[in-house]
Formats: C-alpha cells, structure tokens, sequence
C-alpha cells in the first residue's frame, strides 16, 4: 500500500505517549478557556501580557478592517504593502535602533526566509542547541555549513568558531521556548564582534516582555546594530496579534526583499493586523502589563521555593517544571485538568528525550489567587520526590 509508513507512524507515536492531538477550544476571555464545555484556567498559552484581548488593539483592527478591508489582497511587492505596514515597519525599526525592518507573516516563515536568502556554500552557521526548529530546519536545508554550539555555552561557540568563514552567522534566542532562560547575548555580541561574525537573535518570547518599550531583549540590554546586526520577532505571543519581523540594516532588508522568496512570494499580512499590532506596542508603552507579569512570575517563583516545587531557573513568563519521562507529563497534566488548570504537557520530540516537562506560562491577565492555585494544585499531581527539594 503506498505511503504505509504514515499508518505505522501514528501507531509508533501512540504507543510511546508522544502522539500530538489538538485541542477545540470553544471560548476564551483573559486567563480562562473554555473546553467542552468545561472552564480552565489557561497556563498554557503564550499571550503574556494579555494583549489579545486588549480593547484599545481590537478597536485599531476594526479601523483597519474599515479602511483597507480583511485581507490585504496581494504579495508585498505588488499591491499588498500599505501604509498600515510601513508604519509599522518605522515604528519597530526606529525603537529597536535599526535602520529598517520587514514584516512576516510568522516567525517559522522569517527564519527560513533568513535562512534560504542568506545562508551560501561558503558560509558558517552556528546556532544554540536550543534554537527553535523553524530556524534548524532552515539552516539544516540550506546550502551553508551549518554546526551547533551547547546551550549558552561561550567556550564551545568559540571553539566552533575557528573553524569560521567569510561569512558567518551565529544564531541565538532572547528566550528559549521551551525552558524559559536567556540567551547570553553581550557576551555573545563580543564574541561575534572578536571573530567577525554576525549575530542573530530570535527573540519571539522576549518582544514585549523585556525593554522599556517592549522591544525585548536587545532593547533591555542597549545592544546596537552593530552589535546584533539581525533581530527576529513575532507578534502572536506577548503583542497578542500575529506576524514577525526581521530588523537590521538597510542593505539587508533591501536583500530580503529581493531574495527571501518567503516573502517575495507570499500574499502580505492584512493591513487591519498590521495596525493593531502597531496599536499594541503603543499599549504596552507604559509599562503597566510588563509590571503586572513580573509580578507574577515573582509570586510564582517565591510560592515554589516556599513548598519545595523544583522549577527550571527562569526569570521570563516560561516556568517549565520537569518530568522526566512522557507518561508521567501526560498524567500530570490530565490530573491538574480535572481540577480546572491547563498546564500542557510538553513531550518529545519537542524537548530531548528525557526532558518531558509541564511548560507553565504566566501572564499578566492572571490574579493572584490563579497562581497560588497553581501552586497548590502542582503539590497534589507531581510525585513527592519530585515536590520536596
């Protein structure tokens, strides 16, 4: 029969507690879901700071439905780049302090674009082991020598960068997905700076976040052009909307436009949503929701440390705790259901095998007692010897 691998490949997953299923989520408002007809307390998504559901961001994509229509109706370089994009576009670039940017309609399809337009026979790529699958398997295709460096580990990336060519990339994140640290991005900078190489950030789970302005990691930490010639964010995680970008230097987003066939070739995001995520940014300005999810991932921390609840060291609204093995994850998470938390379980081949964890994330739409919740319901489903240090 053709294509019997696909049957025996389910089956496989299935057996080992890996099989990836969705979810119908009938309803959402702030931190709850509703499943089912069941309500939970949503500890799962991505939506940090609670902007998806911002009035303010809502009413800027009803004018720019009013004003351009749902769709933008054609690729960016034929009729699909409005003035609802360029000024987004302006905005991100001038408050990350980089002479352009260009906008995408996902982080997976910017890095690839990043990857297949950039990357040559005779260039090096070096990522953190950790790097986010859409970049991966981007450099893992393209045509360029491609090679990984141990999680944040500034000895082995030097020692892989001796073997460096002409043009080399490292590639980092400002938040790791999946277990919720930082990149070391100064010293990588220096680093980069030292052995001629350009460095690239991904930093999809810092944008909002972290900065001032919630321009993320490379705006926290005042690094320039020069020193991070490539920033790569997205959108649908803390600015609530949906859509990435790259930002660096005039010359090479004027290269992408040309080259990146992603994005050549790709009808543009609506203009309605470039307008509300510009809208967002503006929110989120003051500083008033970043503050409220500090907050909470201080109360989450101290409450775990208090009852012995081992978490991954993190300071960002990722907060994994790990489980060790597939079974263990899926029946913790199934049992924190049953007592009305969404807490997903994160299993390979997503993380290392052996690394199957509960991927807590925390948002500002939360309350208090949502976290002191979660701490009490994390006692009663993870085994002792995992609960007491």
């Amino acid at each position: 029969m053709a294509f019997a691998f696909i049957q025996s490949s389910l089956a496989k997953r299935q057996q080992q507690h890996i099989l990836r299923k969705r979810t119908l989520v009938d309803s959402s408002a702030g931190a709850m879901m509703t499943v089912d007809g069941s309500h939970y307390i949503n500890f799962s998504g991505n939506d940090y700071l609670g902007q998806r559901q911002n009035m303010a961001v809502m009413q800027a994509w009803v004018d720019g439905i009013s004003e351009y229509g749902v769709g933008s109706g054609a690729s960016p370089l034929v009729t699909g780049h409005t003035r609802a994009h360029d000024e987004l576009e302006c905005y991100l670039a001038q408050n990350l302090g980089r002479e352009k940017a260009l906008l995408f309609n996902s982080g997976f399809a910017a890095n690839q674009a990043l990857c297949q337009a950039l990357l040559h026979k005779d260039s090096l790529v070096v990522s953190d082991k950790l790097m986010h699958a859409s970049f991966i398997e981007g450099a893992m295709h393209s045509n360029s020598a491609y090679t990984r460096f141990n999680h944040n580990d500034l000895n082995h990336l030097s020692h892989r960068l001796k073997d460096k060519k002409a043009d080399t990339l490292v590639a980092t994140e400002g938040v790791f997905s999946m277990d919720g640290d930082q990149g070391k991005l100064s010293e990588m900078s220096q680093l980069c700076t030292h052995n001629n190489a350009w460095l690239m950030v991904d930093d999809a789970h810092g944008i909002g976040v972290f900065g001032s302005r919630g321009l993320g990691s490379v705006e926290a930490l005042g690094l320039s052009q020069h020193q991070v010639p490539i920033v790569m964010g997205t959108f649908g995680k803390a600015i609530g909307t949906a859509g990435a970008f790259i930002a660096g230097s005039a010359n090479l987003i004027d290269y992408l436009i040309n080259f990146a066939k992603h994005y050549v070739y790709s009808t543009a995001m609506p203009p309605a949503l470039a307008s509300a995520t510009l809208a967002s940014f503006k929110q989120i300005q003051d500083g008033e929701q970043q503050t409220k999810l500090h907050n909470h991932i201080s109360l989450f921390t101290t409450l775990c440390k208090q009852a012995g609840i081992k978490v991954m060291p993190s300071t960002s609204a990722i907060q994994p705790v790990l489980m060790g093995n597939p079974e263990a994850c899926l029946e913790a998470s199934l049992r924190m259901r049953e007592l009305g938390l969404w807490v997903a379980p994160i299993r390979y081949p997503t993380v290392p095998k052996g690394q199957d964890r509960l991927r807590i994330t925390l948002s500002a739409s939360h309350h208090q007692s949502d976290i002191e919740a979660l701490v009490d319901v994390l006692q009663l489903v993870l085994p002792v010897h995992d609960v007491k240090s």
